[in-house]
């Protein structure tokens, strides 16, 4: 049955947070266990929907994978994977999983894997993958959907991608773990989640050098070289981000514990333009707290380490009671700014005008009937009805759940009131707002 939330806003989050594992991450290094013959361990993994169809991929290939949700740790059993091919009804989910077909290939010389078309905000084509992969040798057609690429053995390559794809970036280094001779991917994406993954992979024994910097070297290795690894995943910065605006966008003092602060320093930086107080208290725990309304600034979104496309939705929402006029620049996705509507519907001041947002800060805004249109844009309309005065509903809290983990034990945590409610229910409860 469909869920929804409910959250009674105006309230000030005050307390502590405790950040999970990275989503962006974990999901590539499920699908980078699939390349050695034995069983893998991952720590910190969060509870996710996206993690649950990760694993429904793996189990199709054949993997072994059994996740204890109360100790954040999976074992992923690769050694009785037969299966190549990973269906549509899955990768239609969440289209990260395409990047099994790296790995797939990698080990086995061949996969089959759904083409995951596009997704709400915006078209992300898998172009960059095949091109890559056939510059590795590898032959690559489509057929009924799918992606299949085949090769007898794959070989280094120098790689040149158009723009600095993540999901082409970690593709391709699982690709060419296995390939003969070297292989450079310049241009390459240097998201963390990203050397996240290359530090795994180089604990299982591949060689891995310039994850986290425009190029990337992959040294091939014997498949005898790579063997069963323990890792624990980095802390999710996207889901940090998002709790720091919300502190701020109520106007909180809380703690945030669990994060690396070297991975949202745009975000740190442009909150404290906002008017936030942000400190270090401790290595890996950062104290967010604001007292007034936060002052107009001026985003744009870049690939890392610009500002995230990932956090402009959060900051649309808490800019829209900013004092002053700011301006949301969106250079990655055409689609992004879906969530406006929502917000206009709060009696936010917000307008498109071709790839920005221009958001006159408004002093309140005002509890609604909303929908999320996708996760981030999820996360937005969160810290938009945690401001707002009144009962707000959230429907298609499903998005969320994508990337949220434990939202209604976290956010009460911090004080703000907020419930999962059947659909059912939605609409008596929506008489009273």
């Amino acid at each position: 049955m469909s869920q929804c939330l409910v959250i009674n806003g105006g309230k000030k989050l005050r307390g502590e947070v405790v950040i999970g594992g990275a989503k962006n991450a974990v999901l590539k290094l499920m699908a980078a266990s699939l390349l050695v013959n034995g069983v893998s361990v991952l720590h910190n993994v969060p509870d996710l929907t996206d993690v649950e169809t990760m694993s429904e991929v793996l189990r199709y290939t054949g993997a072994k994978v059994t996740w204890n949700k109360v100790e954040k740790s999976m074992e992923i059993d690769a050694s009785c994977v037969d299966n190549t091919v990973a269906p549509y009804d899955l990768v239609s989910k969440m289209r990260g999983s395409f990047i099994v077909a790296g790995a797939l290939l990698s080990r086995f010389g061949e996969a089959k894997v759904a083409l995951p078309g596009g997704c709400a905000i915006g078209e992300r084509r898998v172009d960059y993958h095949i091109k890559g992969f056939e510059a590795l040798g590898a032959e690559a057609s489509l057929d009924g959907g799918y992606v299949l690429v085949k090769a007898k053995r794959l070989h280094g390559a120098d790689i040149c991608l158009d723009k600095p794809s993540v999901g082409a970036t970690e593709n391709l280094m699982l690709a060419s773990v296995l390939a003969e001779g070297s292989t450079s991917i310049r241009n390459a994406a240097q998201e963390p989640e990203i050397v996240d993954l290359a530090n795994f992979l180089n604990l299982m024994g591949a060689d891995i050098t310039g994850a986290g910097t425009s190029e990337i070297v992959v040294n091939g290795v014997d498949k005898s070289a790579l063997h069963s690894v323990v890792y624990t995943t980095m802390p999710d910065r996207i889901e940090a981000g998002t709790y720091m605006t919300a502190i701020v966008a109520t106007r909180g003092r809380a703690i945030i514990r669990n994060i690396f602060p070297n991975h949202l320093t745009f975000v740190t930086n442009k909150l404290i333009e906002a008017g936030a107080n942000i400190s270090l208290i401790e290595p890996f725990t950062l104290e967010v707290s604001m007292n007034r309304r936060p002052s107009a600034i001026n985003i744009v979104t870049q690939p890392y380490p610009g500002f995230p496309t990932d956090m402009q939705s959060q900051f649309l929402a808490a800019l829209a009671t900013a004092q002053g006029v700011s301006v949301v620049t969106e250079n990655l996705y055409e689609n992004r700014f879906m969530q406006l509507t929502e917000l206009l519907r709060m009696g936010a001041d917000v307008r498109q005008e071709g790839n920005s947002a221009i958001i006159n800060g408004v002093e309140k805004i005002k509890a609604a009937h909303l929908r999320a249109s996708d996760l981030r844009a999820g996360g937005s309309l969160v810290v938009a009805a945690l401001s707002a005065e009144g009962q707000s509903v959230i429907e298609n809290v499903y998005h969320i759940d994508r990337g949220y983990e434990k939202i209604i034990e976290k956010f009460s945590g911090l004080g703000a009131e907020i419930k999962r409610i059947d659909v059912t229910d939605v609409q008596e409860l929506i008489k009273t707002i």
